[in-house]
Order: C-alpha cells, then structure tokens, then sequence
C-alpha cells in the first residue's frame, strides 16, 4: 500500500502469530512524486525481503512453522480491491491513482490486458496529470494538465537457471572430461548410456582407446547423426543411426556392444544391429574416458575428422549401468553449466566481446554483414573493425536504434535505423540485421527495413583495415574509431556471416581467439 507517500507492506503468515508489517521510505521522501519507482517481495522461506528503488531493503522473518508452508492465493488484485472484497490487511481502501507496469509474479511478467476483470482502468496508455500551474499573466486562469506519459521499457530478463549435473561442451577444439572407468568390465560388453542436447551438426562425444589404439570404441556426431565405431583390434565396425540430432532438444543415446553385435538408440528407437568386423573376440582400451572432447596433446589415429569437442550439452553418463563420476575428473578443459531452456545462438552477458581473426581483417571497397541479435538493452556494441587511424566500420545499438558507421579515410558517414518504437528492439525477440558497403555508399537493413547513407568523397572508396573483428564489445586498450559507445553487448547473437565477393566467411564464436563475458553455443530462453 502507498500511505503518505510510504510504501506499506503486511504479511500474514496464516501460522497464528500474527500480522509482519514494514515501512520503505523513498530515498527522495515520498513515492508520490511522480516519478517511476520499482518495489520487489521476495519470500524465501521464513524470510520475506521487500526492496524500493533497488537501493531501500527491509526484511520480516516468519515464524518457524511457516519454514515449509506454501502460502496459497486465490486472488491477485491490482491497483485496489472490488466492493464487498474485506481484508483486516488493509488500512485504507482507496484505489491507486498512478502507472503500474512490468508486473512479475513468480518469474512471470504478468499482461494486464489477460486480466480476469478490471474497472477504471486503462489498459493501454499510462498518463499521469501534473498539478495545474499559475498562468503567468492571470492569477485566476489556470493551465489545463499536462499528460506525461512513462516511457516502455525493455524485456526484463529471466533469472539465469541451470540444468543439475549437466555440462556444455565445445567451448574450444578440445573442451573434455577425462573420467575413470572399470576397463574390464568392458572387455565382452560395453554399453554407454548419455543425454544429450545440442544445435550442432558434428562433434566427439566420447572415445576410449588401448594405449596403442588398437583397440577403442568412439560416438560421433556428423552430418547432425550418430556414428558408433568401435575396433577389437581386427578392424573397424561402424553403426549410424538415422536420427537428426541437431534439433537443440534432449535425447537420451544409448551405445552398445554385445555378444559381437552393435548398435545405437536414440530416445528407445533401436539402429539396425551391425556384427562385429574381424575375429577378434575383447575391447582391450585404457580405464580412461574421454567425454565431449579430446585433449590438445592427444591425438586419435583411427576415428577420422571429427576430432573436435562437440559443441553440446552433456548430462549424466553411465558405462554398463555405472554412473561415471564427473565430481572427481583426470582433467578437465573449457567446460560450463548448461542452461535450462536454451536456443541457438551465443549469450554475451553484457561486460565483454569475443575478438575473431587475429591476423587481421581486410574490410576494403565492399564487405556485406549479416547476424541476428536479441537483446534486452537499447545500448551496446554489436560489431567493430578499426585501424589506429581513421579507417574503420562499427554496428551498435544507441538509444534502441542501430547504427552502421563507415569511414573510407574521408570522414564517417552513419546510417541510422530507427524502429516505431525505442523498446522495439531490446524485447528479446530475434532480429536481423544485414549492413552493406559498397565503396562510397552504405545501406542497412534491420528486420526487412532499409535505410541507406553515401559519402560526397566519391573517390574514398576504401576502408583500409587489417585489424581483428570485435563481436559484441572490445577492450578497454582498443580504439573503435567508428562506435560512440563502450558499452558491452547483453543478449544473443547467431549467423554472423561476412561476404567479400567471392569469399564467405561463416563466424563461430568457438573460434575466437580471445573472449570475455561470452557464453559460447547457447543461448538462454525460448525461441521467440
């Protein structure tokens, strides 16, 4: 409740102890000032945290029965109370005049206009009347009010959560985990049990090898199937599985090799079983297995390209129906935690960049940019190519608009687009976005719509570069000298292309050569 300009807050526990109350005074003395103001509750257990403008935090501890009750609710009022709705809660009953937006309740943003029922409110604008002011030529005539309207805000993003027990591998050439295993037991039967998710079309998941490798059995993804291979030490047996596994959904992938017969099966659908190549009658490999990668100084003779760490997240494994321990590896390199809910796409988090192509690029008379981005900021650097003198390009969102700066040598030229609407962009939905120079002209396309800009210097047709490219932010010691903005990127990328006639040049950010604040593979959320 707002009461003389304070922030009231009640609690009952519904336990017997009766009613928890707390007063949040706004830092500038009233909440009544016209002005937008953020309230949050947050009930953790006994411990009900209530905070104001981010900065005025009270807490209310519960009783201890309450450590485990749910407090139920059937009834989510905003704004006031119907008639003949009676609460001994509330100290007055007089509805709120005033903005109410960015409602979330449980981590949901909650829309207004779905709302069950509603009086005397309006859904659609937010308007606020300012006290009428004196005219300064008539002491009995006043001014009409002036409508003010709150500006929209960005998405807000959902709080980061996190698969238990799952890894995200790929994030370089050799990301892995080197685990223990009983290699005898392995000898006459080897059956591998694993979840998997990924958006990647090639990869190695696992490998286990003799010494002399001779003998090893290896699961690898190319052309987004499943290949199993495995030697006896008498030649190689292979079994693909027709699914695509490629589609960023978890799949349960079970490998075996038994009474000399192979096979693979994906989510309980069973590949054609496959004998084994050879005489040989035992699988003789190391109590070593290698999970999502092999190690740099490793090199495997026998299995082909694909080599490199599958760019996929890796829950629990089990080797003949004994879960490996992944609390207590060999060794370990470049592995994460997975998201709950993930999409394509690569998470910049806001404080850093990834740097591509460290000999140096060479943007010249023409180059064509292509990415999709979401983000739940208006600001922030989406791509850089900068010479210490003047010649450079930049990509960056300022103020909710793209801009798409060049500057051939002869001065910078910028074309702008500028959505309806400066939330349009940062509402955490895809965007595309392509920027075109062609000599001395430029053109931008965001989302289909496209604005253009063109040098008077004709002749200036070269952006002489040979720099590295900055994805998403750069550091502090690196001049852009086609951005105005330091401020790091927040939010996901994906498909960044660069084409110069007759090259094209498809990025993955597992390349980079340097990278900070970047969350490589996936992207948090739901496609939207």
């Amino acid at each position: 409740m707002l009461i003389g300009g304070n922030i009231e807050v009640h609690v009952n526990p519904g336990d017997g102890t009766g009613l928890r109350k707390a007063l949040l005074h706004a830092p500038t003395g009233t909440c009544s000032d016209g002005q937008a103001h953020s309230i949050s509750l947050v009930r953790n257990r006994r411990i009900i945290t209530v905070q104001l403008d981010e900065n005025n935090r009270v807490e209310m501890k519960l009783g201890p029965l309450v450590e485990s009750r749910t407090i139920n609710m059937s009834n989510l009022y905003v704004g006031g109370i119907p008639e003949g709705e009676g609460t001994s809660l509330l100290t007055t009953r007089r509805s709120f005049h005033g903005c109410i937006k960015d409602l979330i309740f449980n981590l949901e943003l909650l829309d207004f206009n779905s709302a069950v029922g509603h009086e005397q409110v309006d859904l659609d604008t937010c308007w606020l009347s300012e006290r009428p002011k004196p005219a300064p030529d008539a002491e009995d005539s006043e001014l009409l009010p002036e409508p003010r309207a709150f500006p929209e805000q960005c998405v807000v993003d959902a709080a980061l959560e996190y698969v238990p027990g799952a890894h995200q591998f790929g994030l370089s050439q050799n990301s892995h985990f080197l685990l223990p295993f009983n290699q005898s037991a392995v000898r006459k039967r080897l059956s591998v049990e694993l979840s998997i998710r990924t958006f990647a079309s090639s990869g190695l998941i696992y490998y286990m090898a003799h010494q002399n490798q001779a003998d090893y059995a290896v699961l690898q993804l190319h052309g987004g199937r499943l290949h199993f291979m495995f030697d006896l030490g008498k030649g190689r047996t292979k079994v693909s599985h027709p699914a695509l596994l490629s589609d960023g959904k978890w799949h349960t992938v079970k490998t075996d090799y038994v009474k000399r017969k192979g096979l693979i099966t994906v989510d309980g659908q069973e590949s054609p079983m496959v004998t084994v190549v050879g005489d040989g009658t035992t699988l003789d490999v190391e109590g070593l297995f290698y999970l999502g990668g092999l190690p740099s100084q490793y090199r495997a003779r026998k299995i082909g390209n694909i080599t490199h760490s599958i760019p996929a997240c890796i829950g629990d494994v089990t080797v003949n129906s004994k879960q490996l321990d992944k609390d207590s590896p060999v060794s370990t390199f470049t592995v994460n935690r997975c998201y709950a809910a993930a999409q394509e796409g690569t998470f910049f988090d806001g404080s850093g960049y990834a740097a591509l192509v460290k000999e140096g690029y060479k943007v010249q008379t023409d180059v064509n940019i292509t990415l999709e981005f979401r983000t739940s900021s208006q600001n922030g650097v989406l791509l850089g190519i900068s010479t210490a003198k003047v010649d450079a390009i930049g990509l960056e969102l300022v103020d909710g608009k793209v801009l798409f700066h060049v500057n051939n040598g002869a001065g910078r030229i910028t074309a702008t687009y500028e959505p309806k609407t400066a939330t349009a962009l940062c509402d955490g939905k895809w965007h595309t976005l392509q920027a075109n120079k062609s000599k001395h002209r430029i053109t931008l396309i965001v989302d289909g719509n496209a604005v253009g800009a063109e040098s008077p210097h004709t002749r200036s047709t070269s952006v002489d570069t040979n720099n590295p490219i900055y994805v998403g932010g750069y550091p502090a010691g690196v001049k852009q000298k086609c951005l105005s903005s330091q401020t790091s990127f927040r939010g996901c990328l994906r498909k960044l292309v660069l084409i110069k006639r007759p090259q094209v040049q498809s990025f993955d950010f597992s390349r980079a050569f340097e990278w900070h604040g970047v969350f490589l593979h996936s992207c948090p959320g739901t496609e939207s």
